[in-house]
């Protein structure tokens, strides 16, 4: 866009300004409608699509082993330095158990198994007991049953059958209870991995929960959620320090802590973005003006997720704030460019001026009217914005290469939102400003020409003059001390921290201050977070994301295939994220400690491995397709969970169930995971393949950072491109372009270096925030730039040129910049780590754009006119 286009556009806007608002307005109604005609859905990181062995193999497990759909969560009741295996507390879960029963709701979202814990099996072996002591046959007991043989005990007996079932030298008939459904259970699991095996004390137990998945294949459970929140209140009523985790309670914590969240921090923003709004155009209507282009640019973005039928996700958080952003930072420009305007006179203007409308547009004083004031400074920063539209629009549509789905779905919704922003500040609001202006000072003869922000005798116009004069001194230093940082945060960023652990996202207790707020503003408290970490530092947890598995194939009835599983699971060190026992052992369920089970189980079994095992290791070492056979005739169920048998009866996989720590990094669970899976490719005739959850998550977060770095690389290129394009096609040079991108690279460092300070991970998360600042950086650069190249064609001295960029367009970056970091910058203080991580990322992104754009540039632009100078 020429100067010529430039001022012709700014003179249909001004000419047709109500027409303008109109079509605008009927414009935005018609894209917002998509809010309510679409339906967009929600998506998540599980649903990303990434081609992986891991994902393979869990692809074959899903289609030949039996999966357990249960929706697990865990009940913990403790007491530091106490003992929670007393008689009376073991009763309370029971009765707890009998409460939840007898509650038809609650009930309903139970499995059969439904309670599985330390109290159940100790409760089973007192009816055992009595039953073998009265004759009685045998079978499965009630819950009332074994409630009833407990009361009838006094707390020495029930110490004495506690110390029976916890004796690691008791066969397995001796130790082992029964859970509901008939499945055994192990007393061990339920119990710290700390826990001294034989002892009657322990100062914590676990029981698991597992509830019915009623819903659909696409979707959440709910009821079972829903029950979850209601058992954990249940549980907070009987026990004076217990707590129940499990997704639906992470789910309702997370909920209510960004509500209690918003909650403070959203009065707080909304006076800060307002106070520095009012300082910075000291005008109400001009402040409104800016909230109403705003409501537009989120109207449209709402409305391009309908229409587009876009899924919602964590990568789109960024959207809407990068686009309030923008908004704010075009409408300072588009005013105070105005208002510069408006000033006085200026003759140059005439090229798109008649002499009749001068007569029209001048106030009394001399002063340029609303309508000569925006067509001369709509002209002067129009090109700006497209300029800034174009680049970071296109910068951010670079991503629609991405093979995952929702990285393209934010390119687009990041290009159609930047566009609305140029609709709704470089259209309408130029066009209603015209409006209210001209209708105020003719109706109401109120002065509209204010001055603009930073001009006068005032500390803001201070501050950017001390700055012109550090431009004019020192050029050189600037460059060299911002390059040094730079690189210091570059090398930084080699060792920022790339993991993705789903604990990160829980929500941490608030503060004493924030507790200390009256009424409705004070927030509840929250545990859920340590919760999480006293569950992985001591017990082995059930559920999502704290297993992970191994598939073996080929050569898996080879003993030797057992013999390379056993010993890579006996390597397993504590030092890790697998869990290990309270007896060395490594958590892990296969082939090996199947076989071990139920050899001291069942004499079949025993029989038919004394047979086969000639070293005494309790594993076959000939004849292990036919011993596997006799497993799956004793317990089908139990072999059918590791080993993997086809209808003519031929064993062509095995696999291992591996705990792990729940608040584990997905990452460093996925690296140990392929550790014992290589040591049992190594060893074994087998091939061994790490797969579960946590490694396909950490697979997927991979795969999306990557991408996203990319992407990052992508839209610097892009942007690059069109900004040498059009300095070349505008002033006829190619330097221009590299000289306006170079403090958004040096900020995008800075901003790196510093999260690798703070210890703030760069992933997924992290990495669609940190677009902020190519975002907001190319935006600003380009103001700079081109407020330059403008003014230094217009004066006749570089360092007047220099003065009049910083102290006009700098004034104007202030307080975008101020506004944009103070509005996000404050949810730093939310209790939700994401929410809390997004707004510190942000604000720093803000602060760095800043900087750079009026120390970086100004410094570079200055040398690239003396260099200029010098050679010709």
């Amino acid at each position: 866009m020429s100067g010529s286009l430039a001022a012709k556009y700014a003179d249909a806007i001004v000419s047709h300004s109500r027409l303008v608002v109109v079509l605008v307005l009927l414009l935005t109604g018609v894209v917002a409608a998509g809010a309510a005609i679409g339906e967009p859905e929600d998506g998540e990181i599980g649903q990303f699509e990434t081609d992986s062995a891991e994902t393979e193999a869990l692809e074959e497990i899903e289609a030949t082993y039996g999966t357990d759909d249960a929706v697990v969560s865990q009940v913990v009741v403790r007491d530091e330095g106490g003992d929670v295996l007393t008689r009376d507390s073991l009763l309370k879960s029971l009765y707890l158990q009998r409460e939840i029963r007898e509650d038809d709701a609650l009930n309903a979202t139970l499995e059969d198994r439904g309670f599985v814990g330390l109290e159940n099996v100790v409760a089973t072996a007192a009816v055992y007991e009595d039953r073998a002591a009265d004759g009685r046959p045998a079978g499965e007991p009630t819950l009332d049953e074994g409630i009833a043989a407990l009361e009838s005990r006094s707390d020495a007996e029930v110490e004495a059958l506690l110390a029976d079932v916890l004796d690691p030298d008791a066969n397995g008939d001796r130790r082992a209870g029964q859970r509901g459904g008939g499945e055994t259970a192990d007393p061990y699991e339920f119990l710290p991995t700390d826990y001294e095996r034989g002892s009657t004390d322990a100062d914590a137990r676990i029981t698991f929960l597992f509830q019915a998945d009623e819903s659909g294949p696409d979707d959440e459970p709910q009821a079972a959620y829903d029950a979850q929140v209601e058992i954990a209140d249940r549980v907070d009523e009987r026990f004076d320090d217990a707590f129940v985790f499990g997704q639906g309670v992470t789910d309702e914590a997370s909920a209510n802590a960004v509500g209690d969240s918003f909650a403070i921090i959203t009065p707080v923003a909304l006076v800060l973005v307002l106070v520095v709004l009012g300082v910075t155009y000291r005008d109400v209507v001009d402040v409104l003006l800016g909230l109403v282009g705003i409501a537009v640019v989120m109207a449209w973005l709402a409305g391009i997720l309908g229409w587009l039928e876009i899924p919602t996700s964590q990568l789109l958080i960024a959207v809407p704030f990068l686009l309030i952003g923008l908004g704010i930072d075009y409408s300072l420009h588009v005013v105070m460019r105005y208002r510069e305007a408006r000033a006085g006179p200026d003759e140059e203007a005439g090229s798109v001026e008649d002499e009749a409308k001068r007569a029209t547009e001048y106030a009394d004083g001399g002063s340029r009217g609303p309508r000569g004031g925006m067509r001369l400074g709509l002209a002067g920063v129009v090109l700006a914005l497209g300029a800034a539209t174009v680049s970071t629009a296109v910068g951010f549509l670079s991503n629609v290469v991405s093979p995952l789905p929702a990285i393209r779905d934010f390119a687009v919704l990041s290009a159609g939102g930047i566009l609305a922003t140029f609709v709704a500040f470089a259209v309408l609001v130029p066009a209603l400003k015209v409006e209210l202006d001209d209708l105020l000072e003719r109706r109401f003869g109120r002065d509209r020409a204010l001055p603009p922000f930073g001009t006068g005798a005032g500390l803001v116009n201070r501050g950017l003059s001390r700055m012109v004069g550090a431009v004019r001194r020192a050029p050189i230093a600037i460059v060299l001390v911002a390059f040094l940082l730079a690189v210091g945060g570059a090398y930084g960023a080699t060792g920022i921290d790339t993991e993705f652990n789903q604990a990160d996202f829980l929500p941490e207790d608030a503060p004493a201050w924030a507790k200390s707020l009256p009424g409705p503003l004070a927030p509840d408290t929250y545990t859920i977070s340590d919760d999480a970490a006293y569950l992985g530092e001591n017990f082995a947890e059930r559920g999502e994301g704290s297993r992970t598995q191994v598939l073996i194939r080929e050569n898996v009835t080879d003993p030797d295939a057992l013999t390379a599983v056993d010993d890579a699971s006996a390597a397993v060190d504590d030092d890790g994220t697998i869990v290990v026992r309270s007896n060395g052992e490594a958590a892990i369920e296969g082939p090996p400690s199947v076989i071990r089970e139920l050899a001291a189980e069942n004499e079949t079994v025993a029989a038919a491995l004394e047979a086969r095992d000639t070293d005494g290791d309790g594993l076959p070492d000939e004849d292990v397709a036919g011993f596997y056979d006799v497993l799956f005739d004793v317990d089908p169920d139990r072999a059918s969970d590791v080993l993997y048998r086809t209808d003519d009866g031929a064993y062509e996989s095995a696999r291992l169930l591996v705990s792990v720590q729940g608040d584990a990094a997905a990452q460093t669970v996925a690296d140990d995971t392929r550790a014992l899976a290589a040591e049992i490719d190594a060893n074994g005739p087998v091939t061994a393949v790490a797969t579960g959850g946590p490694v396909t998550t950490a697979v997927i977060q991979d795969a999306l950072l990557e991408t996203l770095v990319q992407a990052f690389a992508v839209t610097l290129v892009v942007i690059f491109g069109f900004l040498t394009l059009l300095y070349w096609v505008r002033h006829g040079t190619l330097s221009l372009g590299a000289v306006t991108l170079a403090p958004v690279v040096a900020a995008l460092a800075w901003l790196l270096g510093t999260m690798a300070v703070l210890d703030l991970p760069f992933n997924s998360e992290t990495a669609v925030i940190t677009s902020l600042a190519i975002g907001l950086g190319v935006d600003y650069s380009i103001h700079v730039g081109e407020r330059f190249v403008a003014e230094r064609d217009e004066r006749e001295s570089l360092d007047d040129a220099l003065a009049a960029t910083i102290t006009g367009t700098g004034g104007a970056l202030l307080g975008s910049a101020a506004t944009t970091a103070a509005g996000f910058g404050v949810l730093a203080l939310a209790l939700s780590p994401p929410l809390q991580r997004f707004g510190l990322v942000t604000g720093l992104s803000i602060v760095f754009a800043f900087v750079a754009c009026l120390t970086v540039l100004p410094c570079l632009l200055v040398l690239r006119e003396r260099l200029l100078a010098g050679a010709s």
